[in-house]
């Protein structure tokens, strides 16, 4: 049962998520990765006020994500992955998190109207936060797609299309873990140019295909025997996810399957936990993004036309999988 200090700590909360992301957006944690530093020199670089510098600093010491030894920082551990040199960075996902902070002090205003007034669409994004939306979607899949694409059975499959694909991090599991397949990689041509950079440069360039468009405007492309979207259908209304149902149905031959990655809710709509708190990240987000539970997903994708709709994969961290064959 809550109490009077939990509730407090709660709702406190906040001051410490402001104060590393502001870490995040200043860099600091990249800096002091590269060069140890007081907080004078460092707010000599960052044309910040030093006092002000400082506070923020000792703050992150007592988070645990800075060191201070006779007035000089450096990151700890947990700092470090926060730096942009870090071979597993996470620096992208926060600075990610720090672009929806406006988003979700809009919720109170959301919830009246049914629409956040204030949001900004994926496809108006400048470049920075595309490119910081792309590393953040990269970052936090890593390991996750490893374990989704070796959980599911590829051997009868030869070529998968994966639909906005972002930097291609499903598209690189399932290839390490599937030998005998190709892939599609479909997204924006904004983001098409990030993924193919990474992609080639990894020596997947004999595997993989590039398709520019826009799921929403354009057909997709015809020649693969499974198609995947991966955390797609919850930035999507349900008209749109219908058509975007029917758009994945008329590109699979028979005997296709369509797999769906995302948080898949029980009907009360409370489990998995971080599916209900994602539904108001959508709602502050999106034009009409939410999260959808089992029936909701069937009912859709049997009205496009799918069969044998079942949710094969169960998990509380945006790791259900629902598969439906044409």
């Amino acid at each position: 049962m809550a109490d009077k200090d939990s509730i407090f700590k709660q709702v406190r909360a906040y001051m410490e998520s402001r104060t590393l992301l502001t870490a995040a957006e200043l860099d600091i944690f990249t800096l002091l990765d590269e060069e140890t530093s007081d907080a004078s020199t460092l707010a000599q670089k960052l044309q910040a006020d030093t006092r002000a510098l400082t506070r923020l600093m000792d703050s992150l010491v007592v988070m645990e994500y800075l060191e201070k030894n006779n007035s000089i920082y450096s990151p700890t551990e947990a700092g470090s992955l926060l730096s942009m040199n870090h071979p597993e960075s996470i620096l992208p996902m926060i600075l990610h998190l720090n672009d929806t902070w406006n988003y979700w002090s809009n919720l109170t205003q959301t919830v009246k109207q049914g629409i956040n007034p204030q949001r900004t669409p994926m496809t108006e994004k400048d470049e920075e936060q595309t490119k910081n939306f792309i590393g953040a979607m990269d970052a936090v899949n890593r390991d996750l797609a490893q374990d989704i694409a070796r959980s599911y059975d590829c051997s009868g499959f030869q070529k998968l299309l994966d639909i906005g694909g972002g930097p291609g991090t499903y598209t690189r599991a399932f290839l390490e873990n599937n030998p005998q397949i190709g892939a599609v990689l479909f997204d924006l041509p904004n983001v098409i140019a990030l993924a193919k950079q990474s992609l080639n440069r990894e020596g997947w360039k004999n595997r993989v295909e590039f398709a520019a468009g826009d799921f929403y405007q354009d057909e997709l492309p015809s020649g693969c025997d499974l198609a995947l979207l991966s955390a797609i259908i919850h930035q999507n209304s349900p008209k749109e996810n219908l058509e975007l149902y029917k758009k994945v149905y008329r590109c699979l031959p028979q005997g296709g399957v369509l797999l769906i990655r995302d948080h898949i809710m029980d009907p009360t709509r409370t489990r998995p936990a971080a599916g209900t708190i994602f539904a108001l990240n959508m709602l502050v987000n999106t034009a009409g993004g939410d999260t959808y539970t089992m029936q909701e997903v069937r009912d859709a994708l049997v009205q496009a036309g799918f069969q044998e709709v079942n949710l094969v994969r169960e998990g509380d961290q945006m790791d259900c999988l629902v598969e439906a064959k044409k």
